[in-house]
């Protein structure tokens, strides 16, 4: 993970600094446009986040190992977080772009609201349920339709005609400069990276704490309690 890491932040540095000082500024929105840098690289990283969060939870029900519900809810719980980074930094680009915070009459901007409205429910729906078994296999269910459901909208948005959204990717505009182009790919590598590094310690991290508590939980004379309980009761889980 060490080395993971520092992957991660050589390669969001240079993402950055080619950002600013190599990157052309484009020539109708300026200085403001360097934010899809961070934008569209964090964006795209979510929604796959949540694709992969289903596919975690399909081997969930088909295993019924929980070692794939606890990788399922850590992917959707770190795409939730970059989905909160996206919608700030499309409002801030939106605010810089347009004069607003927020465009409704922009379909990319609320189907991605959907989705992150969506996938917000994941985590009360969840801890709503005491039954671990049944809480697994509902936030199972849950992460399959969902998961589901993000490249459907995606290409519903894709076919829809917009003219409002900066397409800084669209073939409309002839596609982006080598420049751009460079600096997009090694920033959405290092957003990428950075989704990797913290989703792996984040799992350790959790795969420690259910030990502890299973060595408690031995220690006190209780071997058959195969969950943790409470606000964050997810699977326990003994393996790698």
């Amino acid at each position: 993970m060490r080395s993971l890491a520092l992957a991660t932040v050589l390669t969001l540095t240079g993402a950055f600094a080619l950002a600013a000082f190599y990157a052309p500024e484009d020539a109708d929105q300026g200085v403001i446009q360097k934010i899809f840098y961070v934008h569209v690289p964090m964006g795209i990283v979510a929604l796959i986040g949540f694709v992969i969060g289903g596919i975690f939870a399909v081997q969930h029900l088909r295993t019924r190992n929980r070692i794939w519900d606890l990788r399922s809810y850590v992917a959707i719980h770190l795409s939730l977080i970059l989905a909160v980074g996206v919608l700030i930094t499309g409002s801030i680009w939106a605010r810089g772009s347009w004069g607003s915070w927020w465009v409704w009459e922009e379909p990319m901007l609320v189907s991605f609201l959907i989705v992150f409205l969506l996938y917000a429910t994941y985590q009360p729906l969840r801890f709503s349920i005491e039954d671990p078994e049944r809480q697994s296999r509902y936030a199972s269910v849950f992460a399959i339709v969902a998961g589901a459901f993000v490249p459907i909208n995606f290409a519903a948005v894709r076919m829809a005609d917009s003219f409002i959204h900066p397409r800084t990717l669209g073939t409309t505009t002839g596609g982006m400069p080598g420049e751009m182009m460079l600096t997009f790919l090694v920033a959405l590598v290092g957003m990428g990276l950075l989704f990797a590094t913290l989703y792996r310690y984040e799992l350790a991290a959790k795969q420690t704490r259910f030990r502890v508590r299973a060595l408690k939980r031995r220690l006190a004379g209780d071997e058959d309690a195969p969950y943790a309980t409470g606000r964050s009761a997810v699977p326990q889980v003994a393996g790698p």
